[in-house]
Parts: C-alpha cells; structure tokens; sequence
C-alpha cells in the first residue's frame, strides 16, 4: 500500500496531523538529548528535524512519524528497554518494527546496513532512511572534517541515491544537490588537490624503495 502523501496541507491533511498521537513518542526521544552530533546539536534536534523534513515532502503517515522521532533511540541508546515503545498506542507495534528496520546492528557495517534497505527495506523504511539522510546531509554543512565530508558523499551518491530515487524522486533530486554542494565546499577548499598531492608524493616513495 502507498504512503499516504497529500499533494497539500489541506484542511483534511492538517486534520489528519492533528489527530496523530506524537506527545508520548516525542517524550521517549528525549532521551537522546545527551548524545552529541559531530556538526553539534544533539540527536533529540536530529529526530525532529528528520520528521520535519518528512512532513515538508507531504508525509504525514502516523507510524513513519511516530518512527521518525525516536528512530535512533535503539541504536543510540544500549539496552534500551523496547517495551517503552510497544506500550504506547496502537501503532506501537509497527513503529517498533520500522525503527528496526533502520537500526544498524552492532555487528553489522555501514554498508552492509545500507544494502540490507536498498535489497530487503519496506517503503518507509526507505523513505524514513531518505528523510534522516537529508537532514545528515544538511548538517554536514557545520563539519569541519573534510575525510568525514568526502566519505559521507560518497556513501549518499552509492546507497541512498538508488534509494531516493525508488521511493520520492523530489527527495532524490534534493539529495543530488546536497551532494554536489558539499564536493563544492571541498573543491574550493583545495582537499581535492591536497589529497591528490599526497597520493603522488605516496607513489613517488614507493617507486623509489
């Protein structure tokens, strides 16, 4: 079944929002106001900027919603105690299971996660992986780690675009251009051309050993 997605915040859509449970949801998702984010902020702003990007694109589905706002509580957070979520409301139960979804494994790599999502992911998953993405993507604009810039682009372009374009091609066309402003950024800041010059410096040692 689709996503139900509005084309506008009509009356109908805005009462629809309205009726969404969230308070209980968000409350849990306090709980990630202690964890740092590398551009700073904290994982609580993340959520609910992940939701906001969610209903900007015309979602307003209760249980991608719901999951939007607590969607890195069981990654984040050891141990955490599952049936705080379960005990909720009627969608408990499949809000638990699409947080799941896209919760990376403590044993799993990153890119094994990802293609688990591209190969296996129901469409939330998918578009809630699209929605978290764009805000990471946002974000990436305050880090100043030009290594961490570079692979998170290059992540993006190999594993969330075939994503993106599956499920919301506007969401895909919005990540293209993240992407290519970021590049920007490390292009005008010379990383390229330094990264470059290493390499051959590297190669010209090894040539003379």
């Amino acid at each position: 079944m689709k996503i139900n997605k509005p084309s506008l915040m009509n009356e109908q859509a805005m009462l629809q929002l309205k009726n969404i449970f969230m308070a209980p949801y968000m409350q849990l998702s306090t709980e990630l106001i202690g964890k740092a984010r590398h551009d700073g902020g904290n994982m609580f702003r993340h959520q609910i900027d992940t939701m906001g990007i969610l209903i900007d694109y015309g979602y307003i589905d209760s249980v991608l919603l719901k999951a939007s706002v607590i969607h890195d509580l069981l990654e984040d957070i050891s141990d955490y105690d599952h049936n705080k979520i379960l005990e909720i409301d009627i969608d408990s139960k499949e809000v638990y299971e699409l947080v799941l979804e896209v919760t990376r494994k403590p044993e799993e790599s990153k890119c094994d996660y990802l293609k688990g999502i591209i190969d296996h992911g129901s469409e939330k998953a998918k578009i809630l992986k699209c929605a978290d993405r764009i805000s990471n993507m946002i974000t990436l604009g305050f880090v100043t780690k030009s290594e961490f810039i570079e692979r998170y682009c290059d992540e993006t372009e190999y594993y969330i675009l075939p994503i993106a374009l599956e499920v919301d091609y506007n969401m895909y066309q919005e990540l293209i251009s993240l992407i290519i402003t970021r590049r920007k950024y490390l292009e005008d800041s010379g990383y390229f051309d330094n990264k470059k010059e290493l390499l051959l410096n590297k190669k010209q040692k090894c040539e003379c050993k």
